[in-house]
């Protein structure tokens, strides 16, 4: 006998072969797929306040929503990739009235002495910047940190935060070509020509990691020894220096602080290594 065979005593003999629990699977299948929604690049930032250090202009920056963004991998010199859009266009905060330009982690910690220098130097000379667009397109990201990088030259800072500038520069590059249309005509040119621009950053990146190392304190850029030390290498296997990367790389596997991650990115790194010395890559 059906679990509702009975009702047709009731008149009710057409819901004799009802599934108990369909209509509550339904019905949250149907609210799930109402409810997904894949939210745009303008719907995940933000204006931010900021105060500039050099003419205490106040103004606002766009910045992603903390949780807005999902994080689908990360690349061998750990260049992460997001869901969404490519948060990276987004870490550099520019005073649209002095110039003053750094990445989100240097903005405020500058001194009197290199804000005189920014004043002196970029100031009168500086044109303004585009502010007001919902979004940053990669060329205006890239805009930006060029800015960024020229103040930094300008205030003198540490080679460690020129070259993760640089670091991040290549960054964008390469999701500016990753981006590109095959479609377009000029599509071999164009890629051409943003890997040559990638490996003149990820060259400039390279030489200021491996100096940074002996004669900065961790951690630097926010790294770790190890993390820093490991992206070196990946910088140096990337200018094909496979000796320097090699010996970093031994370093992290031999070490008894890295973390296990590290180690493991380490052995990685160690075997794509082997692979394009083997191959003549």
């Amino acid at each position: 006998m059906g679990l509702f065979s009975g009702l047709d005593k009731l008149g009710l003999g057409n819901m004799s072969n009802m599934d108990v629990f369909e209509t509550e699977e339904k019905e949250k299948k149907e609210t799930e797929e109402k409810t997904v929604h894949t939210l745009t690049e303008e719907e995940v930032l933000y204006d931010k306040s900021y105060k500039c250090p050099v003419c205490e202009h106040d103004f606002k920056s766009k910045s992603i929503r903390t949780g807005k963004v999902k994080l689908l991998s990360v690349d061998s010199d750990l260049r992460p990739r997001y869901q969404t859009t490519d948060c990276i266009k987004y870490d550099c905060v520019v005073c649209e009235k002095c110039g003053y330009a750094a990445l989100t982690r240097y903005f405020t910690t500058i001194t009197s002495a290199q804000a005189k220098l920014i004043s002196q130097n970029i100031t009168p000379s500086f044109k303004g910047i585009d502010s007001k667009a919902a979004t940053y397109s990669y060329e205006e990201a890239v805009l930006r940190y060029q800015l960024a990088l020229a103040n930094a030259v300008v205030k003198k800072a540490k080679v460690s935060e020129r070259a993760y500038i640089c670091l991040k520069l290549a960054w964008l590059v390469r999701g500016m070509s990753e981006n590109l249309l095959e479609s377009d005509s000029d599509y071999t040119e164009k890629k051409e020509e943003l890997e040559k621009q990638e490996q003149q950053f990820i060259s400039n990146a390279y030489e200021g990691f491996k100096n940074s190392i002996s004669k900065e304190m961790f951690p630097i850029c926010g790294m770790d020894e190890y993390t820093f030390i490991y992206v070196t290498a990946d910088l140096a296997r990337r200018c094909k220096d496979y000796q320097t990367s090699l010996r970093f790389v031994s370093e992290i596997i031999t070490s008894r602080t890295a973390n296990s991650k590290v180690k493991d990115r380490a052995r990685e790194l160690k075997e794509l290594i082997k692979q394009e010395t083997q191959s003549g890559v």
